[in-house]
């Protein structure tokens, strides 16, 4: 999983080649790259947020307005945008231009049809929400005064966001668009940890604490003082403000229900997403035919591993005795982290088994912050910017140790960092010649399908060599196909959170922390755990096609790269290119 605030809006669409202009139609091809241009600078200009993620800077000193008015207008420009985008002839574009063309609708067809359920009126959610907009200043630069003042800027707009946060809430509550209240029961503890009485310990003063060099005393000073000031005066009443509205008005109101189908137009809702995420055309009663087919699979496939290890019991007491015993968990955070740096720098030299080409852009290792630690994933993965000033960062959970086996570290970590979210997004930013929308792309189906081919990939590397770490393999496999059961089960089947957490329990050694997060997660999220298995089992078949056709001239390093070349696209134009590319092979 990778972790980005403002993604899902940016309008995500890439082609499988360095695009060429028209030579029929200059023109149109011309209109087709400004309205590209456009579109981008209108996604950073409207999210500031999404902007300081790529590395621009320019408005760092504002969040997006959630106003409903605000909302309105940017779903009006985006049907604009798509009628603009369809009164271009696709027929004078070239080749490449059509894949543009068409996937860049793909994208703007989902955001327009996606408007009528009015996802806006649930603001916060227990993973992220106005109670979290600290967390942006992981990825903040702070290297100049301006820097601390553009921080001190978005800090005194903080109570405009929880008003707008509010109306949002209030208006949910009048259509009837709740969240689930076993969720909500998460945000009130989050609330609270940036309701201080000591401002230097608010999350929000953390860039204060650490000065660069750069800074001179008196400017740090003059930053600390104001910072403190805004945070009493402003910061800590508007969360006093907000606490006071949902703990008292707003999580009684909250829905008992777990299910997406029970929200307004639910069924036409889920429905939608499964397509959304997985960028097919596939029914949830079809992805939960193939998970319970994969379950069973891979189910075979861990009783081999068991014998293997000369484990004598059964798979649930083998499963608890991998929950257990202490000989799998490191016993502090600051020994799970090393342990996790050192997983990563022992992947690294195997990568050019795999890979002929290896993206420039750097990587690190960083644990996933305190305040959001309990009810986060076990890892997640956030892109470098987009002009190289910072690096990718693979972030690690490091919230009770004792529920972290080391284990499920190599597919964990494959999956990430590399070669799977940093390989991706760093290639895709090296893609030449390429609008930004295309280079940032990002379609979970291709994206969380790699993270889990990635995975794959560490037999390849000579890393499974272990039986408990090819355990973990097949844990982390195994945990993807639970998902198309039980989140297909929950949304529409009928399915209970209790009777999902024990489906997964029953058929993963994952942790129940672990276990509970995740099914809380596909509660929150509806859909997009799908995409995982589907994805990762497109580009698998591709691969076995590829070995299939081309025999001896078979290159699993090249076959890696064609996938990676393509950026990120739905699985359709993947399969695609990847036909184009065996057929290449053959020629040569």
């Amino acid at each position: 999983m990778f972790r980005h605030l403002a993604i899902a809006a940016a309008f995500a669409a890439l082609s499988v080649a360095a695009p060429v202009r028209a030579a029929d139609s200059p023109a149109a091809a011309k209109t087709l790259h400004a309205l590209f241009d456009s579109e981008w600078e209108r996604g950073l200009v409207e999210s500031p947020e999404n902007a300081s993620y790529n590395g621009d800077n320019r408005f760092n000193d504002r969040w997006s307005d959630m106003g409903l008015d605000a909302i309105a207008k940017r779903q009006a420009e985006d049907r604009d945008a798509l009628a603009k985008l369809r009164a271009i002839d696709r027929s004078a574009l070239s080749a490449d231009d059509q894949l543009n063309y068409d996937t860049f609708a793909w994208e703007l067809e989902k955001s327009v049809e996606r408007q009528k359920f009015h996802e806006y009126l649930q603001p916060i959610s227990h993973q992220g929400g106005v109670q979290t907009a600290d967390g942006i200043a992981e990825i903040l630069p702070f290297r100049t005064v301006k820097d601390y003042r553009d921080w001190l800027a978005r800090m005194a707009a903080i109570p405009t966001l929880v008003d707008q946060s509010i109306a949002l809430m209030q208006a949910g509550v009048k259509a009837g668009n709740m969240p689930p209240k076993v969720l909500m029961e998460r945000v009130p503890a989050q609330i609270a940890a940036q309701v201080v009485d000591d401002p230097a310990k608010s999350p929000f003063y953390r860039p204060f604490a650490h000065f660069s060099d750069d800074i001179s005393a008196a400017d740090r000073a003059s930053l600390q003082a104001d910072a403190q000031a805004t945070i009493r005066d402003k910061v800590v009443p508007a969360y006093r403000k907000l606490q006071a509205y949902f703990n008292e008005e707003y999580l009684p109101k909250t829905r008992t229900s777990i299910a997406a189908t029970d929200l307004p137009d639910g069924k036409a809702y889920y429905d939608f997403l499964a397509r959304y995420y997985t960028t097919t055309d596939l029914t949830a009663a079809q992805i939960h035919e193939i998970g319970l087919k994969e379950v069973a699979r891979i189910r075979g496939e861990m009783e081999k591993v068991k014998a293997e290890t000369g484990f004598k019991g059964t798979m649930a007491e083998f499963f608890t005795y991998l929950r257990t015993d202490p000989k799998f968990f490191e016993k502090t955070p600051e020994a799970l982290l090393e342990r996790y740096r050192a997983t990563a720098k022992r992947i690294d030299p195997e990568l050019v088994k795999v890979f002929h080409v290896i993206p420039r852009q750097p990587y690190g290792v960083r644990p996933i912050p305190d305040n959001i630690a309990p009810d986060t994933t076990t890892a997640y993965y956030q892109p470098g910017a987009t002009d190289g000033s910072r690096p990718g960062y693979y972030y690690v959970n490091l919230y009770k140790p004792e529920t972290r086996p080391t284990w499920e570290m190599i597919p964990l970590t494959l999956h990430e960092s590399v070669p799977g979210h940093h390989f991706q997004f760093a290639r895709g930013l090296e893609l030449p010649d390429a609008p930004m929308f295309r280079k940032t792309a990002y379609f979970v189906a291709y994206g969380e399908g790699w993270g889990l081919y990635a995975e794959r990939l560490g037999y390849d590397m000579g890393l499974y060599d272990d039986p408990y770490d090819h355990m973990g393999q097949l844990a982390y496999d195994m945990w993807r196909a639970v998902r198309l059961v039980v989140d297909t089960g929950m949304h529409s089947q009928g399915w209970s959170r209790d009777r999902a957490i024990q489906y997964f329990m029953d058929n993963s050694p994952k942790t129940r922390q672990d276990v509970v997060n995740e099914i809380d997660r596909y509660i929150g999220t509806p859909g997009q755990a799908l995409a995982y298995k589907i994805g990762q089992m497109k580009i698998s078949e591709l691969r076995e096609k590829a070995a299939r056709e081309l025999g001896p001239k078979f290159d699993l390093r090249a076959y890696d790269d064609a996938v990676l070349e393509t950026g990120s696209v739905p699985l359709d134009a993947l399969e695609r290119h990847i036909d184009g590319w065996i057929a290449s092979q053959k020629g040569k």
